[in-house]
């Protein structure tokens, strides 16, 4: 399918054409049609399937519509998008200014951690579309910024983080300032029994898309195990990346501390990286974020809740240098590499403690990650073998034969020539 079956106008078609998209994804394909019949839409699809394009380009001619036929200019605010992190709400703005460059809708973006001032100005300018993070939003509320009396769709995007991170109620308090009718979009990509309750209190006939369940890892990405013990992590991390064919990786950390102290082993070691994660400055993360983009550091290294929302083009690496004690995590992290269909590798390191994870998440994914037994560090206590999934799901052709026939491994992991 086409984005030209979709039936959208023609300047949104020639604003992708300019960004070189042609085929939907397919939360595209199911979504798009549900949010331009103004339906209320639940959509669980893990990171990097394209769910931002799901809905705000349906949105942005729902917009364009009303604009073509309204009789006079309208400064109040018609979209709310609710996002739980400052990069993912710039993130999103950068895809409706991509997607709308030729729609003359407006969009403005909210967060914290900055002066408010330029987006007080932005709203007394009025706009469109206001993508906000919840605290920033509930602030300038509340000094009378922003009137939300006027909003048709209101989008609540990455429900799972939002509690993860202590939002939820201030979620509900953004709620219950919002008109009774409008659209909503509830997008998630995982779906426990609060943010269920949730969705069930806010939506009316929701029209249900899930696709790519949160429990399986993208397709093209690799996975690769290292056994080592937490004392020589970061002189394996430092090993890795002397490989060149890692032209960029993010590196996982569990806390902020650990991520700047990552960050500085491998300045040390001659290696271009970044620390970024909730202590820093929004200019210090924008700053590190732009440079890694754009080729000028090799490695960021991030916690879990800066991470979210980070999209980088052609990432090769993620590194779990901390394996995280909850398995739908990994999903998320691994799932920065290997978008738009490109391919990727994922990276974890175990130590001893972090084995039980290792169980856990082999359970949620129902996949078996290879172990690289061979390598410069290896554990002082012999692992136990890798636990098999209680279903095996389907596995790309490096790993096909991993249960049945034990192959050596070189330090990046892929797999040697058997002799015949």
């Amino acid at each position: 399918m086409s984005f030209e079956k979709l039936g959208l106008i023609a300047p949104i078609m020639r604003a992708l054409e300019t960004q070189g998209y042609s085929t939907p994804t397919p939360i595209q394909q199911q979504a798009i049609p549900v949010v331009l019949e103004k339906k209320d839409l639940l959509g669980c699809a893990q990171t990097g399937t394209g769910k931002t394009a799901a809905f705000a380009i349906p949105i942005l001619q729902l917009l364009w519509k009303e604009k073509e036929t309204a009789q006079a200019p309208d400064r109040h605010i018609k979209t709310l998008i609710l996002t739980p992190t400052r990069e993912l709400a710039i993130q999103i703005a950068d895809n409706i200014r991509d997607y709308g460059a030729h729609t003359g809708i407006r969009h403005l973006v909210i967060f914290g951690g900055v002066s408010a001032q330029s987006q007080i100005d932005g709203l007394k300018r009025g706009t469109d579309i206001l993508i906000a993070t919840p605290g920033r939003l509930l602030d300038l509320w509340q000094q009378g910024h922003i009137n939300l009396q006027f909003i048709r769709q209101f989008v609540l995007d990455e429900a799972d983080r939002m509690l993860d991170m202590g939002f939820i109620h201030d979620v509900k308090r953004v709620i219950t300032k919002l008109p009774a009718k409008r659209q909503t979009l509830f997008f998630s990509a995982t779906m426990p029994d609060e943010i269920a309750g949730l969705a069930n209190s806010i939506l009316s006939n929701p029209v249900k898309v899930a696709v790519t369940p949160v429990s399986s890892t993208a397709e093209k990405v690799e996975q690769r195990l290292f056994y080592v013990d937490k004392t020589d992590k970061r002189k394996l991390l430092v090993h890795v990346l002397k490989d060149a064919s890692i032209t960029s990786a993010l590196v996982f950390t569990r806390t902020k501390h650990g991520a700047d102290r990552v960050a500085k082993e491998l300045s040390r070691a001659q290696i271009t990286a970044s620390a970024i994660h909730g202590d820093k400055s929004q200019n210090s993360r924008q700053r590190a974020l732009t440079d890694f983009k754009a080729g000028r550091i090799r490695v960021l290294v991030a916690t879990d809740i800066a991470a979210r929302g980070i999209d980088v083009d052609n990432l090769s690496h993620v590194i779990n240098y901390e394996i995280p004690n909850v398995p739908e995590t990994y999903v998320h992290r691994i799932g920065r590499t290997g978008r738009g269909g490109a391919s990727g590798i994922a990276f974890s390191f175990c130590e001893h403690e972090e084995r039980a994870y290792v169980k856990d998440i082999v359970k949620l994914t129902k996949q078996a990650i290879p172990v690289v037994e061979e390598h410069p560090f290896p554990p002082s206590q012999e692992p136990a073998a890798p636990p098999a999934p209680a279903v095996q799901m389907r596995q790309s052709s490096s790993q096909q034969h991993a249960g049945r026939k034990k192959q050596k491994r070189s330090w990046h992991g892929r797999p040697q020539q058997q002799k015949s």
